[in-house]
């Protein structure tokens, strides 16, 4: 008798039902690129800033620990509040707080402050908290339990889709581009790299206004996921308290939170510093080739990483988040120890690649594939505010720390200050690899 695993089918749903899942997926993906565009633009910024005021790598580290500390905090914040308000209301709020406060930063450029530009780059990482929440509140609906990991991988591909653009547009606009081959502009201000994100931004919120709905109730489908416990209730509004305790209680949450400050640490060491690293350690061209192969790569493996590692989660896993996410972290210690070594520019371009690989990975599996299974349709923007806000919190403490190391000891000390991150962020993941599901009290 034939004891082989049956095949996978493909989930029947309603006409129309796969289109319309898109639009809204496509909508509210672009409008957390526009996010990403009006936050990694800083890492464009960094250097010119620094020059332009004299300051120096701690003072940028402030910058960014401020941007860090207010996201996380507001991570906690909005996402329980996102899963009383909706997903939609929540991504607009923080749309029009993130265009405001990128519209202030480049105007700030006029007084050239240390404690505004923290200020305001602290409130736009506050209004950036409502994004990810938002997002997740909103698909989780959308999404059937065994596709999360799937689409964890998405998520991440529109993340690295804003990091993408950002990679291609903010240099060209710092060197000066030219339009249709007619146009050439002259080389703009660092204050553009915040006022041309913040346009783009306003355009995505009105088109999501207008097209988005938060569940598929809203346009006619209904009964779309049959037996799965997520999907039984049609009302997505959880209760402050309830969802407050479902999530708090959970020491599993706390686990994963904590091994997100890991990813955080070395994904924001990587993504907000690579530019100045190339610039000042050999010297590069930031509109030269290899730079910009460089920008291209980085979202690129780091979409991929992303899709991988959802799909090997689901399809060879049981949609188990932990045994891969273990996995990676140690891969990603060895990558990093090996990129020590490193004096070359080529292989620094490629170990910068790398590790932008295996860090995407755990971000997008520990981040909204684990949020989704933990707090289900009424608490997964709470689950994913508490595990971000981790990340966040991970990012401060090491970029304050990065800031030190780079004035005190040089880049020399920095692939070094990373290792640590990986190894606890693997011990973590390996506390509860065994483990069937995530939510509270479930069996091991």
């Amino acid at each position: 008798m034939d004891q082989s695993p049956p095949v996978p089918t493909r989930r029947k749903y309603p006409a129309g039902f796969r289109p319309r899942r898109g639009l809204n997926w496509a909508v509210v993906g672009l409008m957390y690129t526009s996010y990403y565009l009006c936050r990694y633009n800083f890492s464009y910024a960094n250097k010119s800033i620094a020059d332009e005021f004299h300051f120096s790598y701690q003072d940028m580290s402030a910058i960014l620990a401020m941007n860090f500390v207010a996201y996380g905090c507001g991570q906690f914040i909005n996402g329980l509040l996102t899963d009383r308000i909706g997903g939609k209301r929540a991504m607009l709020i923080g749309a029009a707080g993130t265009v405001a406060l990128n519209l202030l930063f480049g105007a700030a450029s006029f007084w050239g402050l240390l404690s505004l530009f923290a200020l305001l780059w602290g409130l736009n990482g506050y209004s950036q908290s409502f994004g990810a929440p938002g997002f997740i509140k909103i698909n989780v609906s959308w999404f059937s339990q065994k596709e999360r990991g799937t689409f964890a991988g998405i998520f991440g591909f529109m993340i690295n889709l804003g990091r993408f653009v950002a990679n291609r547009l903010l240099p060209a606009l710092l060197a000066g581009i030219t339009i249709l081959w007619m146009w050439k502009l002259p080389p703009a201000h660092w204050r553009w790299l915040f006022w041309i994100p913040a346009g783009v931004a306003t355009v995505v919120a009105i088109v999501l206004a207008l097209v988005v709905k938060d569940t598929p109730e809203e346009c006619g489908y209904s009964d779309l996921f049959p037996g799965e416990a997520d999907h039984a209730d049609a009302d997505i509004h959880g209760e402050l308290g309830t969802v407050f305790w479902q999530i708090f209680s959970n020491p599993v949450v706390w686990i994963m939170a904590s091994a997100y400050a890991c990813t955080g640490a070395v994904r924001q060491a990587i993504d907000q510093w690579f530019p100045r690293y190339f610039a000042e350690v050999y010297h590069l061209d930031l509109l030269g080739a290899k730079f910009q192969w460089l920008g291209f790569l980085i979202p690129f493996v780091a979409s991929s990483g992303s899709l991988l590692s959802g799909w090997i989660s689901d399809r060879f896993f049981h949609s188990r988040r932990a045994p891969v996410a273990m996995g990676i972290y140690f891969i990603e210690v060895c990558v990093i120890l090996v990129a020590t070594q490193v004096t070359t520019l080529n292989w620094a371009l490629a170990f910068f690649v790398m590790i932008a690989f295996t860090v995407n990975s755990t971000h997008s599996l520990l981040g909204p594939a684990a949020a989704m299974d933990i707090g289900g349709r009424k608490a997964a923007a709470f689950a994913s505010g508490v595990i971000d806000s981790f990340q966040y919190f991970g990012a401060a403490a090491a970029t304050l720390g990065l800031g030190w190391v780079l004035d005190h000891k040089g880049w020399g000390y920095y692939f070094y200050y990373l290792i640590p991150f990986g190894i606890l962020g693997g011990i973590l993941m390996y506390s509860i690899a065994d483990r069937k599901s995530l939510k509270k009290g479930a069996a091991h």
